[in-house]
């Protein structure tokens, strides 16, 4: 891989610094933040700071707050309970065809979750196998509507999984599927580049039109829940706090 300028004068960027919750200014940030581009670093530490704070919970009301609906796919449930978000690059599949998850691997491109819709669960299109590819090849996870398997390995990897079952038998390597293409799932549409996060609560896909307004409401459930909490710690009920009593 070669090294460019740009690359040389970013380096010494802290991709990993991270900013208190009540110090986070999401002004004019947009999905493209996140992925650090050499010209909006404090767009994407602010983007980070508060995408590494929150769960799916939080990001669920938000989204709630935002379109009146939750984004959840409860059928879908973390095989290894890693937290992970990121930009979607879907794929369909028949349950019986794990040659499109190999070609997806390489098509995908860094920093990218695939999202399988499958039209079956009677056979697994993922597992030990292309997770490690997926893994080395920088793809930050994978999210199956039916079926993975090898979970013993999959429980202990660093490459978060998420999938609405499991079974030991795979099918054959056809490659018939088609890639980054819009799928529907459980009546609603998921698009190439729409947001996804999920975590050891469950999964839950934003459309990339309404990411902006999302992640600020994201931030003020988030910061709303920390003066609960600290009320809580003061003595108060929840019940109280709430408007109950």
């Amino acid at each position: 891989m070669s090294i460019s300028p740009k690359d040389i004068l970013n380096k010494n960027k802290n991709l990993n610094k991270r900013i208190d919750v009540e110090k986070i200014n999401l002004d004019d940030v947009t999905i493209d933040d996140l992925e650090f581009n050499g010209k909006n670093y404090e767009k994407y530490i602010n983007l980070y700071s508060l995408l590494d704070s929150v769960s799916a919970c939080q990001v669920s009301d938000a989204y709630n707050s935002v379109s009146r609906r939750p984004g959840t796919f409860n059928s879908i449930k973390p095989i290894n309970n890693q937290k992970v978000f990121g930009r979607i690059f879907t794929v369909e599949t028949a349950s019986d065809d794990w040659g499109t998850s190999a070609i997806a691997i390489d098509e995908a491109d860094d920093g990218d979750i695939l999202f399988f819709k499958v039209d079956g669960e009677d056979k697994a299109i993922w597992g030990e196998l292309a997770s490690t590819c997926a893994r080395d090849n920088g793809i930050k996870a994978t999210v199956i509507y039916g079926s993975a398997r090898d979970l013993d390995a999959l429980l202990y990897m660093d490459y978060p999984v998420f999938a609405s079952n499991f079974c030991p038998n795979a099918g054959s390597a056809l490659g018939l599927g088609s890639l980054n293409e819009p799928i529907e799932i459980e009546g609603e549409t998921i698009n190439p580049g729409d947001f996804f996060f999920g975590d050891e609560n469950g999964v839950v896909v934003i459309p990339k039109e309404l990411f902006t307004k999302t992640m600020v409401a994201t931030l003020g459930v988030k910061i709303k829940e920390a003066k609960i909490i600290d009320d809580i710690s003061n003595d108060k009920t929840l019940a109280q706090i709430v408007g109950l009593k």
